[in-house]
């Protein structure tokens, strides 16, 4: 084995891993990274398909953000935000005012999206105590949903596969049950219902608006769920219902932002502006470690006020606003721009989702391909006409997962969903031996 192979099992604990997994599937060392391409200590290449959890917005190494973080590193590294700046920040604030939402004036930085998402949590709760609404004290969140794994995040989330075991430490708040389009119980299509199910949100808004702070969701895409996708119709119902309410809409765009869903955020496509929006993975092109969470002027202005009168945001993070993740996420604006990334993307995504169609739309076990973007999502079922999933115990995607490492793919499943969510300026070449090798992957395995 490997010298760095006996190395890393003998010190380093993975995340979101079960260690003795690796007794039979040893930790690749990946060496060096171009494009949508790894390649580890041995020269084994590998397609990232997955942006490596969805992060790597541009490739790895691209020129232009290396260019933009070595300039900086010889400027400044590091420097405590509270009452100090630097340009970087200033000129990033200045460019992702241009793109984002409408009404989103007032940007908090943070060092990871679960960060975040406490942000937004704590930030909504002194919202509402310091205008007024000290009865506002729960939050809301949608079924199969979440927003990382800090203990706030955990307590708005809702896969137990994540937060079942730590359920005496969390909050407790109200989960809305949430569309599922694939298997919706009112036998409607995705594409042209009227949002039937959202009348269990009414419901439960219902019950529990006047105490409720915020609600919390993840706009179309239900990532950690299996990437559920559901109509933007719903998520502008939502914002109706919370302004009718006075109930705080908080969107978190970690994983659905710049430009993963086809449009800079997911938000965009329901054509409405949340209260809070939470960012972070494509912020930096996947470079550094950095999140930011974004609101109104009007939520800022209940915290302004003199030192004395206890209202200020104590909430900080030692990386807050560091110089070298700024300047990634500039170099980051810079190329969506220049090079008409979205709309390239746009295209790329379409050539995805028809490849995809062609060959595996009729595959005995494919029950659906959803798309947004170019993100595509493949749930495999035993049962296609029952849409039967397959027995969890036999780890189907897993074992699938397995054989594509093996074959130079990098996929990583939901449970039994394989999905694609690329860097958005992959090539169409690269798009073909991905497809190629994820299809014999699935051959050997399903056979």
């Amino acid at each position: 084995m490997n010298k760095l192979i006996e190395e890393d099992l003998k010190y380093i604990w993975h995340p979101c891993s079960q260690m003795k997994d690796y007794e039979t599937l040893k930790p690749i060392v990946i060496d060096h990274g171009k494009g949508s391409y790894l390649y580890d200590v041995d020269g084994n290449e590998y397609i990232d398909i997955i942006s490596s959890w969805w992060c790597n917005l541009l490739g790895h190494c691209n020129p232009k953000i290396n260019a933009a973080m070595k300039k900086q590193l010889d400027t400044l590294e590091h420097v405590i935000f509270a009452n100090l700046s630097h340009e970087p920040a200033i000129k990033l604030c200045q460019e992702l005012i241009k793109v984002i939402p409408k009404g989103l004036v007032k940007f908090n930085f943070s060092d990871n999206g679960s960060a975040s998402v406490e942000c937004a949590l704590k930030m909504a709760f002194q919202y509402h105590a310091q205008t007024g609404q000290s009865k506002r004290t729960r939050f809301m969140c949608l079924s199969e949903g979440y927003h990382g794994e800090t203990v706030g995040a955990l307590s708005v989330g809702s896969m137990d596969l994540y937060a079942k075991i730590y359920k005496p430490m969390l909050m407790e708040t109200i989960h809305i049950e949430a569309p599922d389009c694939y298997r919706c119980p009112y036998g409607k299509a995705r594409d042209n219902c009227q949002c039937e199910c959202f009348v269990n949100a009414e419901k439960e808004f219902e019950r529990y608006g006047a105490e409720t702070a915020a609600l919390i969701v993840e706009p179309l895409l239900q990532g950690s769920a299996g990437m559920r996708i559901y109509p933007a119709r719903y998520l502008k119902k939502l914002r109706e219902l919370c302004d009718k309410t006075g109930v705080l809409l908080i969107v978190d765009e970690i994983a659905t932002g710049f430009g993963r869903t086809g449009k800079m955020f997911a938000c965009d496509h329901a054509g409405i502006s949340p209260d809070i929006m939470c960012i972070s993975k494509g912020l930096t092109g996947g470079y550094m470690p950095m999140a930011m969470t974004i609101t109104t002027q009007k939520i800022y202005d209940a915290f302004y006020d003199d030192y004395g009168k206890g209202r200020a945001f104590m909430h900080s993070h030692t990386y807050s606003g560091n110089p070298l993740g700024c300047s990634a996420a500039l170099a980051v604006q810079q190329i969506m721009r220049e090079e008409h990334i979205l709309e390239n993307a746009a295209e790329t995504g379409k050539y995805l989702t028809a490849k995809l169609q062609e060959k595996l739309a009729d595959h005995k076990n494919v029950g659906e391909i959803r798309s947004l973007g170019l993100i595509n999502a493949i749930e495999l079922v035993k049962d296609k006409d029952t849409k039967q999933p397959f027995d969890a115990k036999l780890r189907t995607g897993y074992q699938i997962y397995k054989k594509a490492l093996q074959k130079g793919l990098l996929l990583r499943p939901l449970g039994d969903v394989l999905y694609f969510n690329p860097a958005l300026n992959i090539d169409k070449e690269t798009i073909d031996k991905a497809i190629d090798r994820c299809i014999g992957s699935m051959d050997e395995i399903l056979k």
